[in-house]
């Protein structure tokens, strides 16, 4: 097994152009320069992140669970251990618990509301 290849935040800076584009995204190095015409959001998204820190901006797009598995062909090394920062992964939203929620409230509301639609017109044509 190869040992991990590790840069300085120095190095990685220097590959800030079209020709040779690092990025650094959770501590880990990537080499994003063939990506560039396939990314989705246009290549000046990752132009301008070129040679630098990227995971505030990486997560703040929220980005798939596929786009994390893609970008692991990419990755080049690691940040040395003295540059490494605790960055927080975001936890993806669970739309299952969020949808089953909702779910759950439209049925007592949904059938109540309509139990008091029909009680009130009822009442008001049928005991005129």
């Amino acid at each position: 097994m190869s040992e991990v290849k590790t840069y300085s935040l120095a190095e990685v800076k220097s590959h800030n152009t079209n020709k040779s584009t690092w990025i650094v995204i959770h501590n880990d190095i990537y080499d994003v320069t063939e990506f560039l015409n396939e990314h989705p959001g246009g290549e000046e998204v990752l132009l301008e992140q070129a040679g630098k820190e990227a995971t505030e901006a990486f997560e703040d797009v929220g980005h798939s669970s596929d786009a994390r598995e893609m970008m692991k062909k990419f990755k080049v090394g690691e940040l040395i251990e003295s540059e490494r920062k605790q960055v927080p992964v975001k936890k993806e939203p669970d739309w299952k618990t969020e949808q089953q929620d909702d779910n759950q409230l439209k049925q007592w509301i949904v059938p109540l509301i309509l139990g008091l639609v029909a009680t009130i017109v009822y009442r008001f044509y049928f005991t005129q």
